[in-house]
């Protein structure tokens, strides 16, 4: 069964899906334990939808952000087996994006009212 993160439809949508897979093969996060959003460039958006996260959550992203750090630093990465795949990455590795969307919402509703 696919999930929707590999659905595709005709050419242009498997060609799509090609390059989004390549490009997380290439990335690399993946060999170090480190999702989608564990990358992300820490600006006031994503650091306000970080302290809006449950504890659970905090926990696990500290827990793979010393893991790769230690793993850079001894200049090796988790076993193949230990690597998250693209639909992982797709289905839990995007952990931050609804607080994220909140986040932003918010921001432009304040800058609008703001305009005011």
């Amino acid at each position: 069964m696919a999930s929707a993160a590999t659905k595709s439809v005709g050419f242009l949508g498997q060609l799509s899906n090609s390059m989004k897979r390549f490009v997380f093969r290439m990335s690399g996060y993946n060999q170090y334990g480190l999702f989608h959003d564990d990358c992300l460039y820490e600006n006031d958006d994503v650091k306000e939808a970080l302290r809006r996260l449950p504890q659970n959550l905090k926990d696990d992203r500290h827990y793979r952000m010393h893991r790769a750090i230690h793993l850079s630093m001894t200049k090796t990465v988790l076993p193949k087996d230990e690597w998250f795949s693209y639909e992982e990455d797709h289905t839990k590795g995007r952990y931050l994006q609804p607080y994220l969307q909140e986040v932003i919402t918010e921001r432009k509703e304040r800058e609008e009212w703001n305009k005011k």
